[in-house]
């Protein structure tokens, strides 16, 4: 069930959650989420290089749901929640777009792709956590949910 402030169309600032933050899709509040997300995986003791990793995963993804799923549709809304265990952390982002086929993404190292300029987001987020699934959200739109796994 969704928070009502999600479905809310004068939404212009983020909302703050226990377990993640929602923004309005506009990449004015990229380091809003940056900040929010470091500072709880900092307070959680998960090293500086794991929190790098993450937090480039995190602004990849929140910028592809911004840009590609929203298309920077200022009424919609980005979704990102976590959860921080002792051996992993999960990630998921939520946008109100139209959604897509991951598996029809062409391949970013393919020689007719290397100089596109878009199109490499999910490969390099993949380079850097241990999971990532791409399904349906309760929005319509798209869920890309990641699992980074800790040191023990």
């Amino acid at each position: 069930m969704r928070p009502a402030f999600f479905l809310s169309q004068d939404m212009e600032k983020p909302v703050y959650l226990s377990d993640g933050i929602i923004i309005p899709s506009s990449p004015d509040f990229l380091a809003d989420v940056d900040r929010y997300l470091e500072e709880r995986l900092s307070r959680a003791g998960i090293d500086e290089s794991t929190i790098a990793d993450i937090a480039i995963s995190v602004s990849e993804l929140v910028n592809n749901a911004i840009i590609h799923g929203n298309r920077f549709n200022k009424n919609k809304r980005v979704e990102i929640r976590f959860a921080i265990k002792k051996s992993e952390v999960k990630i998921s982002v939520e946008d109100q777009g139209d959604g897509f086929d991951f598996t029809e993404l062409p391949n970013p190292v393919a020689d007719e792709n290397l100089l596109r300029e878009v199109g490499r987001g999910l490969f390099i987020v993949k380079s850097f956590v241990d999971e990532v699934a791409v399904k349906s959200a309760a929005s319509g739109g798209t869920r890309v949910q990641i699992l980074k796994k800790l040191k023990a």
